[in-house]
């Protein structure tokens, strides 16, 4: 169905036709019309599986939906570092699509983790806007390879679930572009998902359903995106204007209603029908590139697909500490504690919970082998059962190692609320305190979506980060406990000590419906690495069974201009026993600017697997982006000449080679003289100061004063001072100072030095 064809559709439906298209039919599906043989199109929650309902439809998962797989969600696949395998994953998740006859799942949500408190973060992936946006286009390439759509979610600043329907997220202009637009831009830009999805709150006072701004001039102008935009289930507020701003599609059906008023604004002329036909075309254009693609042949097989979330899971999991206590032996005897070794908390609630047809636990994983369980605690309230937690205490004493798997309960984290605090229950807490007092081989396994506090840390001697693995989460921590896996997950998220460290903390929740994202571009590492502050374990971080060393870091070229890409190369070795994979980041950091940034920031990243012995070349291309930050004073990105460190780490704390380079920036950002202007930012420009000095003769203060007679007048004013005073004096300062000049005087000194900048 090429665009003309569709463009002849359109003009063949009545103005009713085409406004009932602009919502959805019911619950899942598009509305169709049927004397243009137009067909409904279904859409299904996602992101990490299939919920697919048939018939009660619902946005939070309160009614069934088909037997399917869940994988693991966006807070583990992010930690894979690794491109392919969400490829891999998305093309698994388009293939059951298919067999279902779905044509777009809603998802990757890729919005910022601002704050660990979101209820939603395990759906989302990053704190990092670079890792949210890569992960979600690897995803959407897998998907979008089977000829099913995706919609990218929640299109824009939707940080937290309190009062998400009304709040309103006020956030400066580069703010938003360096982190929030950020993380939807590359995946848009290079990966053209099918959908977009608008989320409910507002954007600096306009709902992001209402936002022309961000709709039109940004996704589909400045980004070039060519499908529809949808709106999350019940964003809707405005319809004619949420038409006029660039949402196409309202989810779910109005049951008419909005239907009616698009007919209406359209008669008395407050709408142009043009509108609404492009509107109409970008959803056909989106129906039929589904339609026209069906594969009817494609088979959902569960146990196949359930093996893949387990290779999935296995990357997803982050070997956070290990004192020589792993990998564990088969013929240890191990104790297995805690209620999630034999029922997993592996996804989070609400619209993305999956109605898993089979779960793989640790303990089902670990048949056959010299494995005793205790169940610990339960989590259907934060209160120390006495008899399990002796039961437990008692089967750790009598194991060579303990294995505790413990986390967060879906009633601590969710969709529809946000967390209170960064603490697990305290139960479960003191269960682990009291197993390591009579086990020192204790080991915790961590499910859940965010990070977590760790009273307990330097009493145990391995820590395990499972996230929220998916279904088959339970086989992929065996594998990783036993060494049949290596490790190679790294945290995308940093993990403070407490909340109160997090940089969103007094601002976070807002008052009322106002949101203030008062720490602007210090999000996650950018703000702890940028103050020094003690983390409990830093982005980027991960540990292995295996060790690797850096060596020969090279660039192409030592002075680029910003117009230029920059090739940069670093050679990885496994200096161990084992095989593995390692995640190279590469963080690029300012060495000197007049604009507030980041001490560094991720600018790429790779992920490696090497034999044991083997050396293996990674490489990276920059481009402006990797050195600029975004100018208000240009609205656009922008270079500023300087020395940059090419830095390579394993984590944002350990960097562990750098190579500077020189960057020529071919912009030269405009600047607007004031009688406000201080003598040293006229100096920058020795044109600006030839006038300035020409114009006031005679020095800045008058006449230069004789030196002091005293020895207190000379240590009342020293030249640190004079010079201080000089560099910050405004251009209006000699008026006060010298009786020579007017303010008359000083404003013809402006004009002039601002007829320079013409």
């Amino acid at each position: 169905m090429t665009a003309d064809k569709i463009k002849e559709l359109v003009a063949q439906m009545t103005l009713e036709e085409k406004a009932s298209m602009c919502s959805g039919g019911d619950f899942w599906h598009t509305e169709a019309v049927e004397r243009l043989g137009i067909p409904a199109s279904m859409v299904s929650d996602g992101p990490h599986g299939l919920r697919k309902q048939n018939e009660q439809g619902d946005h939070l998962g309160v009614n069934d939906s088909i037997k399917a797989v869940c994988f693991p969600a966006g807070c583990g696949t992010a930690a894979s570092f690794n491109r392919e395998l969400l490829t891999k994953m998305g093309e698994t998740l388009g293939n059951e699509c298919q067999a279902e006859g779905v044509s777009v799942i809603l998802g990757p949500a890729v919005n910022i983790k601002r704050s660990p408190l979101c209820g939603r973060n395990f759906e989302y992936y990053s704190e990092d806007p670079l890792v949210a946006s890569e992960m979600a286009g690897a995803l959407i390439h897998g998907v979008q390879s089977r000829n099913v759509g995706t919609s990218i979610k929640h299109f824009l600043a939707n940080n937290q679930e309190t009062r998400r329907m009304s709040s309103d997220s006020r956030v400066d202009e580069r703010t938003l572009h360096e982190i929030y637009l950020a993380a939807f831009e590359g995946a848009v830009k290079k990966e053209k998902p099918w959908t977009v999805m608008c989320s409910y709150n507002k954007i600096n006072g306009t709902y992001a359903a209402q936002n022309h701004l961000y709709l039109t001039e940004t996704l589909r102008n400045q980004w070039g995106f060519d499908g529809y935009v949808m709106s999350d289930w019940g964003a809707v507020n405005n319809r004619v204007e949420d038409l006029k701003a660039g949402l196409d599609l309202e989810m779910p059906g109005s049951l008419g209603v909005n239907d009616k008023l698009i007919v209406g604004a359209v008669l008395s002329g407050e709408l142009d029908e043009g509108v609404v036909d492009e509107t109409v075309e970008h959803i056909l254009n989106i129906v039929f590139r589904y339609e026209e693609n069906r594969d009817k042949n494609a088979v959902f097989d569960k146990d196949k697909d359930h093996e893949m979330a387990r290779k999935v899971a296995e990357e997803t999991i982050v070997l956070l500490k290990n004192d020589g206590v792993l990998p564990l032996s088969d013929q240890q005897k191990t104790a297995f504690i805690g209620k999630y070794a034999k029922s997993p908390r592996y996804q989070g609630g609400g619209s993305s919970h999956i109605n898993s047809h089979k779960i793989t636990s640790a303990l089902e994983a670990a048949e056959g082998l010299n494995v005793t369980y205790a169940q610990g605690f339960d989590d259907k309230e934060d209160k120390t059962d006495d008899k399990l937690l002796a039961e437990a205490v008692e089967t750790a004493k009598n194991a060579d190692v303990a294995v505790i798997f413990a986390g967060l309960p879906d009633k601590f984290e969710s969709e529809g609320f946000d967390r209170k605090h960064l603490a697990m229950p305290d139960c479960q807490n003191e269960l682990i305190e009291k197993v390591a007092a009579v086990q020192p081989n204790t080991i915790v396994v961590l499910h859940n979506g965010s990070p977590v506090e760790m009273p307990w840390i330097d009493k145990v001697k391995g820590v395990v980060e499972a996230y929220l693995g998916g279904q088959a989460v339970g086989g992929a921590v065996c594998d990783i406990l036993f060494g049949k896996v290596n490790p190679s997950a790294k945290l995308p998220e940093t993990f403070p000590l407490r909340l109160e460290d997090n940089p969103s903390y007094l601002s976070y929740i807002g008052e009322g419906d106002v949101v203030e994202y008062r720490e602007g571009i210090f999000v996650g590492y950018r703000y702890y690495d940028k103050k020094k502050m003690d983390v409990l374990f830093p982005f980027g971080y991960g540990l292995s069974y295996t060790t690797f060393e850096y060596s020969d870091l090279t660039v192409d070229k030592e002075q680029l201009k910003d117009t230029d890409t920059l090739k940069v190369s670093v050679n990885v070795t496994n200096t161990g026993s084992m095989a593995g994979k390692e995640v190279v980041q590469l963080y690029v950091a300012d060495k000197e600017s007049t604009v507030i940034r980041p001490v560094k920031e991720l600018r790429d990243f790779a992920k490696v697997e090497l034999a044991p012995g083997e050396t293996k070349t990674v490489t990276f291309v920059l481009d402006k982006k990797a050195f600029a930050y975004y100018s208000v004073r240009i609205h656009d990105w922008h270079v500023e000449s300087g020395e940059f460190d090419i830095m390579i780490g394993k984590s944002s704390r350990d960097i562990v080679l750098t190579k500077t380079v020189t960057v020529e920036s071919t912009v030269k950002l405009p600047f607007v003289y004031t009688t406000d202007t201080t003598m040293g930012d006229v100096k920058r420009d020795p044109r600006a100061w030839a006038i300035v000095q020409d114009v006031l003769k005679g020095g800045f203060f008058g006449e230069k004063p004789e030196e002091p007679e005293s020895s207190a007048a000379s240590e009342a004013i020293t030249d640190e001072m004079n010079t201080a005073m000089e560099e910050y004096l405004p251009l209006r300062g000699p008026i006060s100072f010298t009786g020579k000049v007017t303010m008359a005087d000083i404003q013809a000194l402006v004009d002039k030095l601002n007829a320079l900048e013409e």
